[in-house]
């Protein structure tokens, strides 16, 4: 069962966390790029706000965005801002996501998000905790896959494993840090291919962020994951 209160709660943390972080920089530094392609450190702040108004959107029963097309272009709109016009848009965003989240609601109904994906409205904070944690990697200001909290780790790892499972591209796959393990991939009654790392490698590989060079494989070479 999802906890959404305990999870909104660590979104709070963990945006706390990033807007700690970010308030270090400077408005030249938001426009250099961040880690991802094509993105400057400004896009990821400005996505961080659609995606929290977004996300409110679906709680309270709306389309998540207007369309894909409204989407890049709020995006592509917010991302040339000072900082000081950005860490406030963050802030002033995620207190509307949390103030939808603390009020009275059926936390078992299905929701409706991006292209047609639907899920529990409780499993919501958790996904707006993976968009906080992992976007501030992106930012690549310091803050690391290493540094993500244990319990958010293993919860992201265990999240992506279910996401794949059934993908026709992946192979059966067996996921592990040598004490924990995830099944992935097509289903069957057994694992072709076994990969081990620890779980921040593991994290990084599944979600994209990382190679997968460092992990070890048995039974075949390292799965090729489809795109998020």
């Amino acid at each position: 069962m999802n906890d959404h209160v305990r999870d909104l709660a660590s979104v709070r943390d963990a945006t706390e966390r990033l807007l700690t972080a970010a308030a270090k920089l400077d408005d030249a530094s938001v426009a250099e790029p961040s880690r991802l392609p094509g993105w400057s450190r400004g896009h990821i702040l400005a996505h961080l706000a659609r995606n929290a108004d977004a996300l409110v959107n679906v709680l309270e029963g709306r389309p998540m965005y207007a369309s894909a097309d409204a989407r890049d272009t709020d995006i592509e709109r917010d991302a040339p801002r000072p900082l000081d016009v950005q860490l406030a848009d963050v802030r002033e965003s995620a207190a509307r996501f949390q103030a939808t989240g603390a009020a009275p609601a059926d936390w078992s109904r299905t929701v409706l998000l991006r292209n047609g994906v639907t899920d529990a409205a409780s499993r919501v904070p958790f996904r707006r905790w993976v968009e906080v944690e992992l976007h501030h990697v992106d930012l690549g200001i310091g803050y690391e896959l290493e540094d993500l909290p244990e319990e958010f780790t293993e919860r992201e790892i265990g999240f992506l494993a279910e996401r794949f499972t059934g993908h026709p591209e992946v192979p059966p796959t067996r996921v592990t840090d040598g004490t924990r393990a995830w099944s992935t991939g097509r289903v069957a009654t057994e694992p072709e291919i076994t990969v081990t790392g620890r779980q921040a490698d593991l994290l990084g590989w599944l979600c994209g962020r990382r190679d997968g060079s460092v992990l070890t494989t048995e039974g075949g070479p390292l799965p090729a994951l489809p795109p998020l």
